[in-house]
């Protein structure tokens, strides 16, 4: 898929915004890790939007060969641009409000985001490729279990109300994970698998595309609903 994507387009887009975090959670400012995770965010609601309200009903007016030739270009970009920059404003939004000390008994909290976020995904990405039986699935779904609800466990009895908040981030950024990781990424790679296939068939690019574009679109509605909880954390009310 890298090649598809560019292969310098590919490495950019992971290694820059890692580096950003990497930055930001080590030698950065309180400044520069917000504006690590706000920059990240933006990039991350702005694209999800575009193409949710933009982009998918531009490509909903094509015929299945136009469509499947947009999303052919389009899918192998996304499928390392939009992980990267969900996996860094999220990880760079918890380490942030543990750094200024709005997230309390966070361990505990974060043991638990884990494992809700984690089994879901894994067995969501078995089903939507079919890799229940394959052991490549099996060993990293079985790891994952046993690691996360192992460190449930471990801090279970820590467990006490945090912000009110911080806990209702940590649930929209469950849903935006499991569709992003859950739904979205598997449509891209069965895409990708159907683009590379001997006889493409462009109904079923155009399909998949489509109904990613519509997902897009939930997603950066439920993003604008944490920049509204988080501006309620920051201000305490809401900018109306």
């Amino acid at each position: 898929m890298g090649q598809r994507a560019n292969p310098a387009f590919a490495v950019a887009v992971v290694v820059l915004p890692l580096a950003a975090l990497g930055y930001a959670m080590t030698v950065a400012t309180v400044q520069g890790h917000t504006y690590v995770h706000v920059m990240a965010g933006i990039l991350w609601t702005g694209i999800d939007i575009f193409i949710g309200a933009v982009l998918g009903p531009v490509v909903g007016g094509l015929d299945d060969e136009q469509s499947s030739a947009v999303f052919q270009r389009l899918t192998p970009k996304t499928a390392f641009l939009l992980p990267s920059l969900a996996f860094v404003t999220i990880a760079g939004g918890i380490t942030l409000a543990q750094r200024i000390g709005i997230f309390p008994h966070a361990e505990s909290w974060l043991a638990l985001f884990t494992a809700v976020n984690l089994i879901p995904i894994l067995l969501l990405l078995g089903w939507r490729l079919n890799a229940w039986g394959d052991r490549r699935w099996q060993v990293p779904f079985a790891l994952a279990t046993v690691g996360s609800l192992a460190w449930v466990a471990l801090t279970i009895d820590e467990f006490a109300m945090t912000e009110p908040t911080v806990a209702v981030a940590l649930g929209i950024v469950t849903i935006l994970s499991v569709q992003g990781f859950g739904f979205l990424l598997p449509g891209e790679l069965r895409m990708y698998q159907e683009m590379r296939s001997a006889d493409p068939d462009p109904s079923i690019i155009a399909t998949i595309g489509q109904q990613n574009a519509m997902l897009g679109g939930v997603q950066g509605v439920f993003q604008l609903l944490l920049i509204l909880d988080m501006v309620y954390l920051r201000y305490g009310g809401f900018p109306f």
